[in-house]
């Protein structure tokens, strides 16, 4: 796409800039929340679910993987950017509205945090909306800003129990074990289930023949995304605590459960539409046919990349990863032309892709398929 890069480059470098501003007050507030010891520890604890989470998330998103610069923009939006800013709309909105603990809690946090985490992807949306493909992509970036929020979160937290401030019981070592079972063991997946409603909203957005849809379906995915948090908020008001864990049981395991099968169902509906899309690119001319399997199947995406790696050494490898990026995004392009929601540019970026796929194409051989003989 011309000057696709450039932009992706200014995107990052813009929300990046924003993000390190951002990690000043927030590094003032964690190191304000305790002694050295004390942050040191809680941001060890803290840090604890990241890797697993993300590993989920990079999974999830192995058809198409999204640019590493924007996903790592995305936690850093989550853990300094959303962070900053709800922590200010909250304060603002406790000296002008004089709001009660309990009305903070259920409702002025619920909706600021999750307008803060859901204007990452409304940017995206406006900004590098070609880097969104659908639901799946949403709940990809959705995820990265609710860990890299939950992270910054759960610092603040795990210092407060130890210290035992903040209404946080009497402090020590039992008080920061029992925050952490709750917070990093049982409930990791908080803050990244209720914005991946504001992601699926976006993924719906994207790729929606409707304009109504288009502008509806982001606000009516983060007024779920308000209404997921606020239930999990405040169920901690109810029957003095208990009432916590009869939401989780009953309304946060199953929503979760309900989030991994969609994410799991959008990923596997990857391979389809690459299928379709590039069986279609093929008919015409746009590509070999024989060339697909090695798009489509993981496995067989692997396999040539090694057999590359075999037969050309590092050149070879980077030549077959760029093709098959190449045909991957022609794909997902080519899939919102057949749908009839292409990109105004639509024409342009194909090209590109299809010129660096032409490009690198000579320079490559996959090994044979299951009955076939390896073809150039």
């Amino acid at each position: 796409m011309p000057g696709g890069r450039n932009e992706n480059v200014v995107f990052t470098a813009v929300v990046s800039a924003i993000a390190a501003v951002a990690a000043v007050p927030i590094a003032l507030v964690i190191a304000l929340s305790g002694g050295g010891t004390t942050v040191v520890v809680a941001a060890i604890f803290a840090l604890i679910p990241v890797g697993p989470l993300i590993g989920c998330y990079l999974w999830l998103d192995r058809y198409e993987p999204e640019p590493r610069s924007l996903l790592v923009t995305g936690l850093a939006w989550g853990a300094f950017v959303a962070t900053l800013l709800a922590l200010v709309l909250q304060g603002i909105g406790g000296l002008v509205a004089g709001f009660t603990d309990a009305e903070s809690l259920a409702v002025v946090a619920p909706v600021t945090e999750e307008a803060t985490k859901g204007l990452f992807l409304l940017l995206l949306l406006l900004w590098r909306r070609n880097e969104l493909d659908g639901v799946l992509d949403g709940i990809v970036y959705a995820g990265m800003v609710g860990i890299g929020f939950a992270f910054t979160e759960n610092i603040l937290y795990l210092a407060a129990a130890y210290n035992g401030t903040d209404g946080m019981g009497p402090g020590g070592v039992e008080e920061l074990g029992l925050t952490f079972l709750i917070r990093c063991v049982a409930s990791p997946f908080a803050h990244p289930l209720f914005t991946a409603f504001t992601g699926i909203g976006v993924g719906i957005a994207i790729t929606s023949r409707s304009g109504a849809v288009r502008v509806l379906a982001p606000l009516i995915g983060y007024a779920c995304a308000v209404a997921a948090h606020s239930l999990w908020n405040g169920s901690t008001l109810l029957a003095g605590g208990a009432g916590f864990f009869g939401v989780y049981l009953l309304a946060m395991v199953p929503a979760f459960i309900s989030l991994v099968a969609l994410a799991t169902w959008a990923r596997s509906r990857e391979a389809r539409i690459l299928e379709g899309a590039l069986h279609d690119a093929a008919s015409r001319g746009l590509m070999p046919y024989g060339d697909i399997p090695h798009i489509v199947d993981l496995g067989a995406r692997r396999r040539a990349r090694q057999f590359a790696r075999i037969h050309g050494g590092e050149q070879g490898l980077d030549a077959m990863r760029a093709y098959q990026q190449a045909a991957v995004e022609l794909a997902y392009l080519h899939h919102r032309f057949l749908r009839g929601t292409p990109p105004p540019n639509f024409s342009a970026r194909g090209q590109v892709f299809v010129d660096r796929m032409q490009a690198v194409r000579p320079l490559i051989a996959f090994p044979a398929v299951p009955g076939g003989v390896p073809h150039l």
